[in-house]
């Protein structure tokens, strides 16, 4: 209070002051002075623009323009639109919001591209659609062109049509009317309008003419003074790019269908003329680095890296690098001096699916490899990779190993595989050959090789097993129908063996068994060898056939013991032996069977047929019990030959006993040479897989039946005269039978 008695003036301020604050009248005329755009705070005494306008709140609230105060207010292809304290978000044309059409910021909504290809006839008829962001754009399908071109939108005049001059490739005079439009189209576009404009017009699809009018437009342009100039590191790296790209649009996939219209000869000169520019044109490209530079494109079937290095840098160690499984290294002379002539670009290019566009076939290059080629086409069966280095002088090359994975995995065993490259000269007529390159190492998904120059490297490979699979319809047809075949013979034989008594002794007993042994082997054979959907059902297979062909072997083993027992003159208990035969028939391979599943079940059954696999050296199990049973029947055969002759000569008035043991002997023979035969043919063919054991153990296999009857019951004179007593009633077999 001191204070205001020392000055009055204070307390009269004071005084009114307190009375406006006091005076309710005093709010409303505030309020009453807001801008139409503003608000009163009435907790404040103040009046304040609205959202989406600035100002003092009483004489000015202009609007705020979001999408002038914010960059990219809306995100990516979206527009922002101003209201009057307000704005919205729409898409651009070729999007759509995922929400509401009109949005705005942070609110879950954004811009997604229309695809036009949706709607079917978008483009028109024999036409593709391709959707761009944003966008989309035409092309005419194989075998039609638009008058607009490769790529278009769809409008009055652009429809395609048949092309008039889809045989074009075949007109020498027609190929360079098309090569020097393309030329002329070109003539004064720089290195990298050039590029890039092939670019765009290769990812179209291509008719043979127009793969080798772009090639020509890619390796006849002549650098102008504009390319030899510095560009920038980004410039110079998205021509690479372009070029990389350019080449794979003319060997991807989807063009090997036209490639292989053109002729060979052609076909040969426009690949090599392409492999040379695209190593040329990237080195040419790569001088335009000052400083040291690695740069990679991958652009799907083509992957190019390059490496460019300052003098200083080289003679240090190997240049290498691994591109998509393949590995490739460059070794350089040893030098003490250092060359000082600039930097030096070395480019590596690998082509996933040229190999099938160079045939190997008739080259003159591996005319020698043909002679190791035991049985199958020569094939390419890797990428080809190249290498090159702008400057030869300051890297000067003493050695390449690479490393390349196979196309298709092989087998060492049986494959042949050669180290090959792309020898060309500057006709660009271009061969595989062998000179100069070695394998050094391989097995089932690589082969490494060692050469002492650059070019394009592949791995040329001969499968006897690919031969083998072009006659697979073939050997197929042959084992159903001589399997059927055999099954018949083997049934009448049974039936002979079992319903005749007249012939019923222990020697029928042992026919009879190994004739159902074979039937029920060759009769699963037929049915199931190719069930091989079902792990466990094949495995059952398997061990079925397994069980079966050893009992064949079992009985024809017996067969052999018991003529050696009639020949020496051993007395036996015929129930006895009887009842030991069937053990030993049936029991010594349920054994064998049993001991191998225990130690190998997963090796029954593999991914192609239902017997045993030859891997960890399985099918041994069946080869050496049946190898054993054939070389006890060979020595007791060979005593009993030496007995029976022996015998004859000395004893006349036995003979017509000993003729008897001849003609057993002989039949047993007979048998134990179809069934050895054919396992020996089984045998060659799973140690060489050629064409030729195939089909000899074919024949043999199936065929056993036919033999069998033909041996044991056709040549038999007994049995003759069974059928004639049994058919001679018959009218159409009695004449046959006499």
């Amino acid at each position: 209070m001191e204070f205001f008695r020392s000055s009055p003036m204070k307390l009269l301020l004071f005084a009114a002051w307190f009375s406006s604050v006091l005076d309710p009248c005093s709010f409303a005329d505030i309020c009453q002075s807001c801008h139409q755009n503003a608000s009163c705070i009435d907790s404040k005494n103040e009046c304040r623009c609205r959202q989406g306008f600035t100002g003092d709140g009483i004489s000015i609230c202009q609007d705020d323009n979001e999408c002038e105060n914010e960059t990219i207010m809306c995100g990516p292809n979206a527009n922002c639109t101003n209201t009057i304290g307000d704005y919205y978000c729409t898409c651009v044309s070729g999007f759509t919001a995922n929400g509401k059409q009109r949005f705005k910021t942070n609110d879950g909504s954004y811009c997604t591209d229309i695809d036009e290809c949706m709607d079917a006839g978008r483009c028109g008829p024999f036409s593709k659609c391709n959707n761009t962001n944003g966008s989309f754009t035409c092309s005419c399908m194989r075998g039609y062109t638009s008058p607009a071109g490769p790529w278009f939108k769809p409008k009055r005049g652009t429809d395609c049509r048949e092309n008039p001059k889809k045989h074009c490739h075949q007109d020498q005079r027609c190929i360079n009317e098309a090569v020097n439009n393309t030329l002329e189209r070109m003539i004064n576009m720089s290195t990298p309008e050039r590029l890039k404009e092939i670019r765009h017009q290769t990812s179209a699809d291509l008719s043979p003419v127009l793969l080798m009018s772009y090639i020509k437009a890619m390796a006849s342009h002549k650098r102008s003074p504009a390319d030899e100039s510095e560009h920038p590191k980004e410039h110079i790296n998205e021509t690479i790019t372009n070029l990389v790209f350019s080449v794979n649009n003319l060997v991807e996939k989807d063009e090997k269908v036209e490639w292989n219209r053109i002729s060979e000869d052609l076909r040969k000169f426009y690949i090599t003329t392409l492999l040379h520019t695209a190593e040329k044109e990237t080195l040419a490209l790569s001088a335009g680095y000052t400083h040291t530079t690695q740069m990679q494109v991958d652009a799907g079937e083509v992957e190019m890296k390059l490496y460019t290095f300052e003098p200083h840098q080289l003679h240090k160690r190997p240049v290498s690098t691994n591109i998509q499984g393949n590995s490739i290294s460059l070794t350089s002379k040893n030098s003490k001096e250092e060359n000082n002539n600039g930097s030096t670009s070395i480019v590596f290019l690998v082509y996933n699916n040229i190999g099938d566009l160079l045939k190997p076939a008739d080259d003159p290059g591996v005319a020698d490899y043909s002679r190791y080629a035991a049985a199958g086409e020569i094939t390419v069966n890797s990428p080809v990779i190249a290498a090159s280095i702008s400057n030869p002088k300051t890297f000067a090359l003493n050695n390449v190993t690479f490393t390349l994975k196979h196309t298709q995995e092989i087998d060492p065993a049986h494959d042949e595989t050669k180290c090959a490259f792309w020898e060309y000269p500057q006709s660009m007529m271009g061969h595989w050959s062998l000179a100069g390159c070695a394998r050094t190492r391989v097995n089932a998904t690589h082969t490494s090789c060692s050469c002492n120059h650059l070019t394009h490297f592949a791995i040329l490979m001969s499968s006897a097993q690919a031969n083998l699979l072009a006659h697979y319809n073939v050997l197929t047809r042959i084992t159903q129908l001589g399997m059927v075949i055999s099954i018949i013979c083997l049934s009448l034989c049974i039936f002979t063996f079992w319903f005749f008594r007249d012939i019923q002794n222990t020697r029928t007993t042992i026919h009879k068994n190994l004739c159902c042994s074979l039937f029920m082997a060759q009769f699963i054979f037929l049915v199931g060898i190719n069930k091989i959907a079902h792990k466990w059902f094949c495995s059952l297979i398997a061990g079925l056939l397994h069980y079966f062909f050893l009992s064949a072997f079992a009985w024809m083993c017996i067969e052999g013991i018991h003529l050696y027992l009639i020949v020496v003159g051993v007395i036996y208990n015929k129930g006895f032996l009887h009842r030991n035969f069937y053990l030993f028939g049936y029991g010594s391979p349920a054994v064998v069977v049993a001991i191998s599943a225990t130690l190998g079940y997963k090796y029954y059954g593999t991914s192609t047929v239902c017997w045993l696999s030859t891997e960890n050296n399985f099918i041994w199990s069946f080869i050496g019990p049946a190898c054993l049973i054939i070389l006890v029947n060979l020595l007791a055969f060979a005593v009993i030959i030496c007995k029976v002759y022996r015998h004859t000569a000395v004893k006349k008035p036995e003979i017509s006993h000993y003729e008897n043991i001849r003609s057993c002997t002989r039949g047993a023979i007979a048998l134990l040479f179809v069934l050895g035969v054919t396992w020996t043919f089984g045998l060659m063919h799973i140690l060489y897989e050629t064409t030729l054991t195939a089909y000899l153990f074919t024949f043999a296999n199936v065929f056993q039946g036919m033999f069998i009857f033909i041996f044991l019951c056709v040549l038999s004179r007994r049995i003759q005269e069974e059928y004639y007593r049994l058919f001679k009633n018959v009218p159409c077999c009695f004449e046959f039978l006499q």
